[in-house]
């Protein structure tokens, strides 16, 4: 009987949906497992090999965990909303819709044919109004909330306006978009408009003026990941900087808690450092300063107070409000000509490149320290959205500031004793405080003063000289305090989110506009569906594409959307016309995985109690400051609510690597169409050209395959050597352009599913990227062959029985059982497959096929190989699937090395081996050694000086 892996597979993978198998109900009486793989965005282009990696790997462990009797959740789903499917739209006219089923369509068929385990009774897509409905939802929750910072939880905002219409904002403290002070009078007499301007402040999703990456010829918005070189990465067209109305959600006011948080799951130290780099806290102050004059003064924050006496000159962000306020008529041609250029580059740009550029506003700020009038200048390293906006320039001591004063000849002041500024700051917060305030030199009077007086002592008060830099920090914060000069704060770096975007096809907001002011639709409503459009792009006047549509007001009184001919703006209004970004539906989706077919809530309380949250996620590291982000944020806020028992949503994460294209290249000879194989290319003038390594094998051109791949192609000749055609290679990242694509679909046609699982997993560990080769896949499919005739003898013949395993084939079985359990553990899945390769010979050299062994072998492989696996526990006469069998424990007494192989030396030099007992003395060994005949030859002729036995390892004869 053969291995024939394409029935086998047919036949499980049918199998395995007749009896659903992979079906999953809450079951109290087992332990849960979830597993996660990172949302799949279904592109046109389907899997290629790399693809799959993350998902075999948590397929594999899912397997693992059900079969240690985990009640395992393993859903799959798809991130439909994108960008990608809109513009095939605009550039078709086939609606996203269509484009999304057809694409979802194809990867769900590649899926199928790899075997996971995926519970696809509970598939979502986000494009679904069924599962948007809740997308919808937690955004009204968001809408209607606010953030207390005294109690660290989201509360509802009927609560803050109950707060305002008894004390105002006396007392209060909530998270904002900026400091506001009213009275309840003052509160009550507000016009309903004025209410509702006003609670915006507080909401946590909220209408706001933000700076966003703005894409003219996309027509939307993008985040910093859309955005490479100051270009969308679709598409490559130019990107601005623009102020916006946009819809945001208050992710800084979790700041905190995304913090501490970290501290609580088991992800790699380096994903939660790029985490904590992102959020970005600090501890300082803000303080006040005046614009020479003006009435205008504006806030700074510095973690740095000690160093107030080294502020040469003030920054300002380019999108700042003060700028054009500040700009002097003299200096404005100047200012709006810079403005201009930098609104060109992404915040991120800004913060990666260190090239200096500037311009002066004009104006001068008063330094409320010193009274020295600074000078005020714009530049782009200082970004609006971080503190205030506006920084207090230290050049003396922060390495920007320092290549900023020397390169447009601003003074630096040192600050620190001895330290030296000449050709670099000092940045150390060691040292003894210098200059804070100045005093005149001995010997010379400055501005009039008597020697040694201290300058603008009259200005402050504060003597910092001959502290630390510590202790300076902590005098300069409570004389900030005490002096109403400002206030002690705790800063993130964490901006709020950016939750609008121009485009079509997205999640539409439950929103409709009464006086310009946003109000939701009722909860009862929800869904609200997308609606149909004439065109994808945005409108002739500017707006977003849903500007098109014809049936897009909501009417208050019959709580419905109707014609935009109705609208009156007294019972029927305008609906909102943005939508929501990619984000918004991959937020939540691992609550609705527990609970998809709930129409009255997001997931059930209960259901929501049995499962809590994932315990491994996996995907990839680029999600690491936004998706990761936002998710946890998301959750947090739903914990509030008491929606999710668990306040992190993700216990584990994996990430893994990439698998990267290895390209085949052919040599033609230049002004010719004949090609030249590679180890007789540099006898000629060749060009190296990429060509489709499906029509390569183990780097051997197939030329017929070549002919037919191309029109240009088809009268090639070729310089042969040895009758074969070799192509040269290089790793590069798998891309079309490149032709090193390989599909999925040709590994499993031509070595089968099983194969293409555990050699993905053998190209080395998980978390690594590494370069597909085909090359190796045959071994892998070698090996599942080998394994297979431990079962059958080449000519059909039934090898299994029922007799005792020996000892031998006990240890080689539970070594392999200690190792594989190890290996799945910490996801070190290619020494796994290395393992099973010395096992199944180990287990022929025995010529073992016995069912006590190979019935746990088959468990052991189970996870990674399924299809074969299944089968072979069906013909051993098991009853029911192999993924319900039990895992096996290893049992150390088979692993105790009885006898140990020694190397036996003479004089250093390895000569035979010879096996001793385990627990030999070393007088035995010496014994038996020299009275071994073999070691006659080597010590004919002369005598031993030594024997030296290293234990379990070598025996050493010194001779002479």
């Amino acid at each position: 009987m053969e291995y024939n892996f394409r029935e086998i597979e047919k036949k499980w993978q049918k199998r395995w949906v007749d009896e659903k198998t992979y079906q999953v109900t809450e079951d109290p009486n087992k332990p849960k497992f979830y597993v996660l793989n990172m949302f799949p965005y279904p592109s046109g282009a389907g899997l290629h090999v790399g693809h799959p990696l993350g998902y075999i790997a948590s397929d594999i462990y899912a397997r693992y965990k059900r079969l240690q009797g985990f009640n395992v959740l393993n859903p799959m789903g798809y991130d439909a909303y994108g960008l990608p499917a809109e513009q095939y739209a605009i550039q078709t006219g086939q609606h996203p819709a269509i484009t999304t089923v057809n694409n979802i369509n194809r990867y769900r068929e590649q899926l199928d044919k790899i075997g996971f385990s995926f519970d696809w009774n509970r598939e979502i897509r986000t494009c679904d109004p069924e599962y948007y409905h809740w997308t919808q939802w937690a955004f009204q929750q968001m809408f209607q909330s606010y953030y207390d910072n005294k109690l660290q939880k989201a509360q509802p905002i009927d609560q803050l306006v109950k707060t305002f219409e008894t004390c105002g904002t006396e007392g209060l403290d909530v998270a904002c978009s900026e400091e506001l002070s009213f009275t309840a009078d003052q509160w009550k007499a507000m016009s309903e408009k004025q209410q509702q301007e006003t609670l915006m402040n507080y909401r946590i999703a909220y209408l706001g003026e933000t700076m966003v990456n703005w894409c003219p010829q996309l027509g939307t918005v993008l985040a910093n990941d859309e955005v490479v070189d100051g270009v969308s990465e679709r598409g490559g067209y130019p990107v601005v900087q623009k102020k916006m109305r946009q819809w945001c959600l208050r992710v800084s006011a979790y700041a905190h808690r995304l913090l501490d948080g970290l501290e609580t799951i088991d992800w790699t130290d380096s994903l939660k450092e790029t985490q904590r780099n992102w959020i970005g806290r600090s501890e300082g102050a803000e303080v006040q300063f005046k614009v020479k004059d003006s009435d205008l003064e504006f806030t700074i924050f510095t973690t740095r107070a000690d160093t107030m006496f080294g502020v040469t000159f003030m920054v300002l962000a380019p999108e700042s409000e003060l700028v054009p306020q500040v700009t002097t008529e003299a200096q404005k041609a100047e200012v709006e000509a810079y403005l201009d250029r930098t609104k060109k580059r992404t915040e991120r740009e800004r913060i990666s490149d260190r090239s200096v550029s500037g311009v002066f506003s004009g104006s001068y700020a008063i330094n409320p320290f010193t009274g020295e009038a600074v000078p005020i200048w714009i530049s782009d390293y200082v970004l609006a959205g971080y503190g205030t906006g506006a920084i207090m320039a230290v050049p003396a001591h922060d390495s920007r500031d320092y290549a900023f004063a020397k390169h447009f000849g601003l003074e630096i002041r040192p600050l620190v004793e001895g330290c030296d500024v000449s050709e670099e700051s000092f940045d150390a917060k060691e040292g003894i405080v210098c200059n804070s305030p100045k005093i005149v030199n001995e010997s010379t009077s400055e501005q009039g003063n008597e020697a040694g007086q201290l300058v603008n002592s009259s200005t402050c008060q504060l003597n910092l000289n001959g502290l630390t830099i510590k202790e300076a920090i902590a005098a300069t914060k409570k004389y900030v305090k005490e002096h109403h000069l400002g206030r002690v704060k705790v800063n993130y770096r964490l901006r709020d989110a950016i939750f609008s975007r121009q485009r079509y096809w997205g999640e539409p907001f439950p929103v409709y506009y009464k006086d310009n002011m946003p109000y939701m639709i009722p909860e009862s409503c929800l869904p609200l569906e997308l609606p149909e459009v004439a065109k994808f792009l945005p409108t002739e006047t500017g707006e977003p594409p849903l500007g098109h549509a014809k049936v897009w007001a909501w009417d208050t009184v019959n709580n419905c959307v109707v014609e935009n001919s109705k609208i009156d703006n007294q019972t029927i209004f305008p609906l909102e016309l943005n939508t929501m970004p990619g984000f918004a539906g991959s937020s939540a989706y691992y609550l609705r995985y527990m609970d998809p077919r709930n129409h009255t809530a997001l997931v059930d309380q209960k259901v929501d109690e049995y499962w809590k949250n994932v315990d491994l996620y996996v995907g990839g590291t680029e999600h690491a400051t936004g998706h990761l982000i936002y998710s946890r944020f998301w959750n947090k806020f739903l914990h509030d609510l008491g929606i999710s028992a668990v306040e992190e949503p993700f216990q584990k994460l994996v990430n893994q690597g990439m698998i990267q294209g290895r390209s085949n290249f052919v040599y033609r000879i230049k002004d010719t169409n004949t090609f030249v194989s590679l180890n007789l290319k540099d006898q000629y003038d060749t060009t190296p050209l990429h060509v489709d390594v499906n029509i390569v094998s183990n780097d051997v051109l197939d030329v017929e395959a070549f002919k037919a791949w191309r029109p240009e192609y088809e009268t090639a000749e070729f310089i042969l050597e040895d009758g074969k055609y070799i192509c040269g290679w290089a790793v590069e990242k798998m891309s079309k352009s490149m032709f090193n694509v390989v599909n999925p679909d040709m590994i499993v046609e031509k070595y089968g599913a099983d194969t293409l699982r555990m050699y993905e997993m053998f190209l080395g560990p998980v978390e690594q990227s590494k370069p597909w080769d085909t090359n190796g896949i045959d071994g892998v499919h070698r090996f599942l062959k080998k394994f297979w005739t431990l079962f059958y003898d080449r000519t059909g013949n039934a090898l299994f029985n029922d007799e005792p395993a020996t000892k031998d084939e006990l240890k080689s079985l539970h070594k392999l059982i200690k190792k594989v359990t190890g290996d799945i553990e910490t996801f070190s899945y290619n020494t796994s497959i290395s393992t099973f390769m010395i096992c199944v010979n180990e287990l022929a050299a025995l010529k073992c096929s016995k069912k006590e062994i190979l019935n746990q072998f088959i468990v052991v492989l189970a996870p990674f190989a399924p299809h074969v696996c299944e089968e072979l526990w069906e013909i051993l006469g098991n009853e029911g699937s192999v993924c319900d069998a039990h895992w096996p424990a290893y049992n150390e007494d088979y692993l105790v090395e009885n006898t140990v192989n020694y190397t036996v030396s003479f004089n250093g030099k390895a000569r035979f081996n010879m096996e001793f007992p385990a627990d030999a003395a070393s007088d035995t060994i010496q014994a038996e050694v020299l009275a071994d005949e073999r070691s006659a030859k080597w010590m004919e002729g002369k005598s031993v000086v030594k024997i030296i036995v290293v234990p379990k390892k070598i025996v050493n004869v010194v001779v002479k």
